[in-house]
């Protein structure tokens, strides 16, 4: 809470992390959306950062197609507010209707678990090599059995 003693003080990397994660962008998929050399550990690194350069927020602002404004000034309790008021306007809608939008996927949960657990994550990445290193030696099985007939 601020008051006019404790000015509110603007940090743009969690303005764009709130803003991001309200739009329900993963960094990877914003990422994306930038191009280039853009990838999520930029995007994440990003979003530690204090003061963003203008012409950053200038190309962030495009990709998430909001105003450079609304990473700048992000109000996390606005929105709150702004998205109670939605759903207490909407309570003509059934409970079912409102969970119908409800979309999870369980692969990008997985996802971000390895995220947050980078030796699990190098684990699976041991385990998908050593498939496809298996799938690889059944092809080339499959190929010397049809030259043979």
């Amino acid at each position: 809470m601020t008051t006019p003693e404790t000015p509110k003080t603007i940090h743009h990397g969690r303005n764009l992390k709130r803003l991001r994660e309200s739009l329900g962008i993963k960094q990877d998929a914003l990422a994306a959306q930038l191009g280039g050399d853009w990838h999520q550990k930029r995007i994440s690194t990003l979003e530690s950062k204090e003061v963003i350069e203008q012409e950053l927020l200038e190309q962030l602002a495009k990709a998430l197609k909001v105003p450079v404004e609304a990473i700048k000034n992000y109000d996390e309790d606005a929105h709150i507010t702004y998205i109670n008021t939605f759903y207490d306007n909407s309570s003509n809608q059934s409970t079912y209707g409102l969970c119908s939008t409800l979309n999870i996927n369980p692969i990008e949960k997985w996802m971000e678990a390895l995220d947050k657990n980078e030796k699990l994550y190098e684990e699976v990445k041991k385990l998908y090599e050593a498939l496809l290193k298996s799938e690889r030696e059944k092809v080339i099985m499959l190929e010397k059995m049809i030259d043979k007939r």
